[in-house]
């Protein structure tokens, strides 16, 4: 049940059990100046079906009849309602840590297939379960990289996504740890001489983003080659993760730092998500969060277990890898679950069509007079173009029409100002980018 009601002899009972005599002493270790003896001031009381009218409400004010072309690492894609059936059930709803093997095997296991699909993905030989989103597994991935190559230099792309960037730079404040940023080309992807020049036997890693922010898909083996030449370690960040339907995994790298809200998550606001990362064998040990394992029990029956935690909580302090205190088990068993619903050929399918669209609301931008495309490098579901007029003031009259339109890129660097991201994935039908194209039309002829 959702709710528990309890009437004033339960509650009378409770206190009594903890030895209170009334509801007010449970807040007496608060100082008397600070607790709050007046209602709250929000509209009320109301009934259920008041409240569900005033949220509906609400709901219609922010996105029924909107279209919205924004992506910058988080996706608009299908969703079943099969996920949500399955993520609702109280078993899944309400657990937290498998700590104890033998009355949390479903959970170990959920966490294990989840572990297994992300290998199958990336390429990669050993996956976690998980961290926060993609910026702390980013970032996670850098300071497995300082611990296994005792440097601390690192070299990331200006074409990872900005706040992930912003994030690596809060961590690595205080740390010791040098953060020194490369560019990019006239395709989007990374500046390949830059990343030569700046190479030494100082670096840990080399961090790249891969479609990167532009949308663009970086040369990942010709990096790896680059890195690994100087002794560092290749981390590549991947937000965009049905891309890995289609995309040639990143087989290359040494560590793999993804955002897994593409599978079966919905854009919210502001989250949660789940990171993964994906790694060598060899480097399991220095990876955060936990690993789930499979095993046999005294009988020969197949089980799971909590193989490996290298964190504070499981392991002496001054060993543990990372302080991350969660391994958001139910947006994993969503991401699991939806792509066990996918299957194979299903992610395959969603991947072409997100290529597919993207490329016929390319061309059909470029046929807008004085609108070009900004990178040439090759891409999946986003692409950056270029307009003669301010994104913001083209975002502004398309918000007339209902139309959420490009991100203006110019908020994260300053050099591409008139520069806007675009993002067409599955659920954008051909009429709305019909719409999008028509509304850009109009906002650029609309007097200055």
């Amino acid at each position: 049940m959702r709710y528990l009601p309890k009437s004033d002899s339960e509650r009378r009972e409770m206190l009594r059990a903890i030895g209170f005599d009334s509801f007010e002493q449970l807040f007496q270790a608060i100082p008397e100046a600070f607790r709050l003896k007046r209602p709250l001031d929000v509209p009320g009381p109301l009934s259920e079906m008041e409240i569900i009218e005033y949220f509906r409400g609400r709901a219609a004010e922010n996105s029924r009849g909107y279209t919205s072309f924004l992506g910058a690492g988080v996706y608009h894609h299908h969703r079943s309602v099969v996920a949500d059936a399955l993520l609702q059930r109280g078993e899944f709803l309400t657990s937290y840590t498998p700590y104890q093997a033998e009355i949390s095997q479903g959970t170990l296991q959920a966490i294990f297939e989840f572990q297994t699909l992300m290998c199958q993905l990336t390429g990669q030989e050993v996956a976690n379960a998980s961290m926060y989103d993609g910026s702390t597994a980013l970032t996670e991935a850098v300071l497995m990289a300082e611990r296994l190559t005792g440097r601390q230099r690192v070299l990331i792309a200006r074409s990872v996504h900005p706040e992930y960037r912003q994030v690596l730079g809060t961590y690595a404040k205080n740390t010791g740890l040098r953060v020194e940023e490369f560019g990019f080309t006239a395709s989007g992807q990374v500046d390949f001489d830059a990343v030569r020049k700046a190479a030494s036997d100082q670096v840990a890693a080399v961090v790249v983003q891969s479609p990167n922010f532009f949308g663009v898909l970086e040369q990942i083996p010709a990096l790896a080659e680059i890195a690994h030449g100087c002794g560092a370690l290749l981390v590549v960040g991947i937000a965009e993760a049905v891309s890995l339907g289609i995309a040639r995994p990143p087989v290359d790298a040494d560590i793999i730092a993804m955002e897994a809200q593409s599978f079966g998550l919905p854009p919210s606001y502001g989250g949660p998500y789940a990171g993964v990362i994906a790694t060598k064998d060899k480097f399991v040990r220095q990876m955060p969060g936990r690993l789930a394992g499979q095993t046999t029990d005294s009988q020969g029956r197949r089980g799971f277990v909590l193989t490996l935690a290298t964190r504070e909580q499981h392991i002496r302090r001054e060993k543990a890898t990372s302080n991350i205190c969660t391994n958001q088990a139910l947006c994993a068993l969503a991401a699991t679950i939806h792509l066990c619903l996918l299957g194979k050929q299903g992610l395959r399918e969603q991947a072409e069509q997100n290529v597919a669209k993207a490329q016929f609301a390319l061309a059909q931008l470029e046929t807008i007079s004085g609108v070009r495309r900004a990178f040439s490098g090759p891409v999946f579901n986003e692409f950056v173009m270029e307009f003669p007029r301010s994104v913001k003031m083209i975002d502004a009259d398309l918000l007339k029409n209902k139309i959420i339109g490009p991100m203006a890129l110019g908020r994260f660097y300053p050099e591409l100002t008139k520069r806007g991201l675009v993002c067409v994935t599955e659920t954008t039908t051909r009429d709305e980018i019909t719409r999008l194209v028509e509304g850009i039309d109009r906002a650029l002829k609309v007097p200055v």
